[in-house]
C-alpha cells in the first residue's frame, strides 16, 4: 500500500520502483533534534512552501548537511494543518514538471512540526511560544502573500481584528500579524533573543511590509501599557532583522494530470481537499523545475548554508536589483503580453502560446530587444540568461498548466511596474529614444482592446479581476469593433499615470499606441493581423 505517511513509505522499494526519491535519513531523529533545537520556523503552509523551503531542506537533509528540517504554522486556514498534516504524518510528494518532460517524484519528508497559528489552540500556541523563545531559532520566513502583512483593508479603514489586538494586546491576539508580533513578544521576554525575520512573499521590499505590520503592533502594545517599553527598541536594533528577499517559482495548485500519473503508479489517498476557506490543497504539489530564491545575508543570531541548498544570500542593494530586474524586464512584462494577446486570441494554457510565432516575436522584441537596453542588472544572476530560461523553458513547459486567463489578473496594477519603468529609462538615457519602443506601445493598446471583452473572433469573454475594470470599462464600453473616431474615448486612459507609469501624452507615446488601438479594432481578425503586420 503506498499511502502518503510513515507506514506507506517504510516499504521502501516498492516506492523506489517506480522511481520515488524518498528520504535518506532517520525521520524520528531529525524530528527529535528539531524538537529541541529548531532553527528555522516558516508561516504559511500552502503549496510554495511544501515545493521549495521544505524541498530545500529536505535535499540538505539528504546530503548529511542539515540533521534538523522545519516547522511549519498556518494562520489563515487551520484545516490544511489538520487535513493535509496531521492526515499524512507531515509528509507530502513533490513532483517536478520538466520542460524536457521528465518527472522528478520525491516524498519530502523535512517538516519535523506543522501547528495552526490559533492562539485559542493552548497547545498549538503554547508550542508555537516555547519555539520562539529557543534560543537555536535563527529565522522566521513567510509566505502568507501581501495581503497578509495588511492591517487595513481597500478603503484604507482598520481590520476590526487588528484593531482589537492593538487595544487586547499580545496575549490572546486574533489577527495574522498580532500573533507573529505576539510571538516576538515572547522571545523579547525569553531574553530579547536574537533572530532574522525573512519574508519569502512575491512582493517588492517584502521585509519592510513585515516590519511595519511588526513595529505597529510593538507601538500600539506600548501606548497601550500592553507590552514593555523595551519591545519596540528590540525590534528596532541589531537583534532582529527584517531582510529583503526575491522569491521566483511557479507553484500551480495541484494537477489532475499529476494526481492520474501518481495513481498510476499506485499511490493511494490523493484526494485533494477543498477547505472550508476555499483553500484546494492535496497530499502532492506540483511545480516547474526552475527556482530562485534570493535573501539579503543579515541574520543575527547566525544560519545554516543554506546556499548548499540553492539559496543565494547577498547584499540589500543587489536583492533589489534582482528584484527590478524580474518584474521590470525578464519576467513579468512577458507573462502580461501573453496574457493580454492570448486572451483575445482564445489560448487557455500560457504554454500553447508558445507556438505561436508572432507572439513569441512579441515577447521575445520585449525582453531582449527594449527590455534589456535598459535593465537593472544585478550580477549575481544574468539578465539574458533569465529571460532565456523564461522563454526557453519556463513559458513553453507543457506540464505547467498556467493560463493567461490567471496572469491576467489585476493587470491595471501591474502595468506601470511592468513597462512604465522601462520608458522612464528611455527618457532619461540621452542615447535612447522613448520613440524606439514598438511592442510595448502595442502591449498597452493590446490591454486596452482586452477591457472590450471581445475576443478576436468578436465573442465575448470575461475579463480577469482587476480592482479598475469598474472604473475603466465604462470608459470604452461604447466602442464597437470597426469603430474609428475613438482617441477621445480612451484619451483619460491614456493620460491615467497610475495605470501606466507615465501620461502617455506626456511621454510621447499617446499616438502609436492609440494608432494601434484603432489597427486592433477594426473588425474580426483584426489583433492577429496587426501581430502580422508589426512584430
Amino acid at each position: 500500500m503506498m499511502k502518503v505517511d510513515l507506514q506507506g513509505i517504510a516499504d521502501r522499494k516498492q516506492w523506489e520502483d517506480k522511481g520515488y526519491h524518498l528520504p535518506e535519513y532517520d525521520i524520528g531523529q531529525m524530528r527529535e533534534a528539531t524538537k529541541e533545537n529548531p532553527f528555522w520556523i516558516h508561516f504559511g503552509a500552502g503549496n510554495l512552501f511544501r515545493a521549495f523551503h521544505a524541498a530545500i531542506v529536505e535535499k540538505m537533509l539528504n546530503e548529511g548537511k542539515l540533521d534538523r528540517g522545519l516547522i511549519v504554522a498556518e494562520g489563515f486556514d487551520y484545516e490544511i494543518v489538520e487535513k493535509m498534516y496531521d492526515a499524512h504524518d507531515n509528509l507530502g510528494i513533490a513532483v517536478t514538471l520538466k520542460a524536457d518532460g521528465t518527472i522528478d517524484k520525491r516524498v519530502i519528508g523535512s517538516v519535523a512540526e506543522a501547528h495552526p497559528l490559533d492562539s485559542g489552540n493552548e497547545t498549538a500556541y503554547g508550542r508555537l511560544k516555547e519555539i520562539f523563545e529557543k534560543d537555536s531559532l535563527q529565522m522566521a520566513t513567510f509566505t502568507i502573500t501581501e495581503k497578509g502583512y495588511s492591517l487595513t483593508n481597500a478603503k484604507g479603514e482598520q481590520l476590526p481584528d487588528v484593531a482589537a489586538d492593538f487595544t487586547a494586546g499580545p496575549e490572546r491576539p486574533a489577527s495574522y500579524m498580532g500573533k507573529v508580533s505576539s510571538l516576538l513578544y515572547a522571545r523579547y521576554c525569553a531574553g530579547a533573543k536574537p533572530i532574522a525575520m525573512v519574508s519569502t512573499d512575491n512582493c517588492s521590499h517584502n521585509g519592510d511590509k513585515l516590519y511595519a505590520a511588526v513595529s505597529a503592533f510593538a507601538r500600539a502594545w506600548m501606548e497601550n501599557g500592553k507590552a514593555d517599553a523595551g519591545f519596540m527598541e528590540y525590534i528596532d536594533s541589531e537583534k532582529v532583522s527584517f531582510t529583503w528577499s526575491m522569491i521566483d517559482k511557479i507553484t500551480p495548485r495541484p494537477d489532475a494530470s499529476v494526481e492520474a500519473i501518481l495513481r498510476k503508479d499506485g499511490v493511494e489517498e490523493l484526494e485533494p481537499v477543498v477547505t472550508s476557506k476555499n483553500t484546494y490543497v492535496a497530499p502532492f504539489v506540483n511545480a516547474e523545475e526552475t527556482e530562485y530564491l534570493v535573501i539579503e545575508n543579515d541574520f543575527p543570531n547566525g544560519r545554516q548554508k543554506l546556499e548548499e541548498g540553492g539559496v543565494m544570500f547577498t547584499d540589500r542593494t543587489t536583492v533589489d536589483k534582482v528584484e527590478k530586474m524580474k518584474v521590470c524586464t525578464c519576467l513579468n512584462p512577458l507573462h502580461t503580453c501573453l496574457a493580454i494577446f492570448g486572451c483575445l486570441l482564445g489560448y487557455r494554457k500560457i504554454y500553447d502560446e508558445m507556438k505561436d510565432r508572432e507572439l513569441v516575436k512579441l515577447v521575445e522584441t520585449v525582453g531582449y530587444k527594449e527590455g534589456l537596453p535598459v535593465v537593472v542588472d544585478p550580477i549575481i544572476l544574468s539578465p539574458k540568461e533569465f529571460i532565456d530560461t523564461v522563454l526557453k523553458v519556463r513559458v513553453p513547459n507543457p506540464f505547467m498548466p498556467d493560463t493567461p486567463q490567471r496572469i491576467a489578473t489585476d493587470t491595471s496594477q501591474k502595468l506601470a511596474g511592468r513597462f512604465g519603468e522601462t520608458i522612464k529609462a528611455y527618457a532619461a538615457d540621452e542615447n535612447l529614444k522613448v520613440d524606439d519602443l514598438q511592442m510595448i506601445p502595442l502591449v498597452f493598446a493590446g490591454w486596452m482592446r482586452y477591457l472590450m471583452a471581445v475576443d478576436d473572433e468578436g465573442k465575448h469573454f470575461e475579463l480577469s479581476p482587476d480592482p479598475l475594470l469598474a472604473e475603466i470599462c465604462p470608459q470604452i464600453e461604447g466602442i464597437r469593433l470597426g469603430d474609428t473616431d475613438v482617441e477621445d474615448v480612451i484619451r483619460p486612459i491614456m493620460e491615467n499615470a497610475k495605470i501606466f507609469g507615465v501620461n502617455l501624452y506626456e511621454a510621447g507615446m499617446a499616438d502609436k499606441v492609440c494608432g494601434y488601438f484603432k489597427e486592433l479594432i477594426a473588425g474580426p481578425g483584426a489583433v492577429r493581423s496587426t501581430l502580422q503586420k508589426y512584430v
